[in-house]
């Protein structure tokens, strides 16, 4: 079985998959995995972790045919990722950066090099998947809203504090409050400190997402999906259903949708 490994570096988390070579991106299966996983980022720098890391990976997989990767974490992270499968080393490795090439897909950024890796391979992820006029959000360390509009061209979008962020800054930035710790989350107005910041936090999340949509739609993009990926999709679902603003969008919560823009960019790279 041949296969290609694909590496997504990220600030939070280290994600990885291994697909088919033969295998499509576009398909929404999620059997065409063939493997994937993840791991804290932090511990990529504990040789211990690394170490267990690297012999997962060479005892489980075969050796790769390709390997892609984006980082968007500390370049030590991504030289030592690189060296811990030092056994592959005759396979070719390809480095994914804001300004790489897609055939299909371009961006209106003014310097696409400074273009996060790991929102240009979400891109062109999304553009795999759909060709009509989408918003990406990428709900992780940080929060992401992407504009690719159905011609293949990529607007610009915003970058903004992901939810842990906004909420710990409350808790260092005044005297009384605290990070809320209770994971069940009701959507509506808080009816305590605790629920005001998680709910307050969603909403700032969210409204930024609809503003999204309205400045779209007077660029002459109207939005039919929005693609959303991250760790911190599951707490801002209920409230994106729950608002009547998303009803002339489909949502598609996209699975690994970084790595599958590796993926495809991969494969065109053949």
């Amino acid at each position: 079985m041949s296969l290609l490994l694909l590496f997504d570096l990220g600030n939070s988390r280290l994600k990885w998959a291994a697909v088919e070579q033969d295998a499509l991106p576009s398909e929404r299966d999620k059997k065409v995995w063939a493997f994937s996983g993840a791991i804290d980022t932090k511990l990529l720098l504990s040789a211990e972790h690394s170490q267990e890391l690297a012999q997962y990976l060479l005892q489980t997989l075969p050796q790769p045919a390709k390997i892609a990767s984006c980082s968007v974490a500390s370049s030590q992270a991504g030289h030592h990722l690189q060296s811990l499968l030092a056994p592959w080393s005759a396979t070719p490795w390809l480095h994914l950066q804001g300004d790489s090439s897609f055939v299909g897909l371009r961006t209106q950024y003014e310097k696409p090099a400074t273009l996060g890796a790991d929102r240009w391979a979400a891109l062109i992820g999304a553009r795999t998947l759909f060709g009509g006029n989408a918003l990406l959000l990428s709900a992780g360390t940080a929060s992401t809203i992407d504009l690719l509009g159905s011609n293949g061209v990529h607007y610009g979008g915003w970058i903004l504090p992901g939810l842990s962020l906004m909420t710990n800054s409350l808790a260092t930035g005044t005297a009384q409050l605290q990070v809320p710790n209770d994971d069940k989350i009701s959507w509506g107005f808080g009816l305590s400190s605790a629920a005001g910041i998680q709910t307050g936090c969603i909403a700032a999340q969210i409204g930024a997402l609809h503003e999204a949509l309205a400045l779209a739609a007077e660029l002459h993009h109207p939005i039919e999906r929005i693609f959303l990926d991250g760790g911190n999709v599951p707490p801002l679902i209920t409230a994106i259903n729950a608002s009547a603003g998303f009803k002339n969008c489909a949502l598609e919560v996209a699975d690994r949708l970084v790595l599958r823009g590796l993926w495809a960019w991969l494969r065109q790279n053949n």
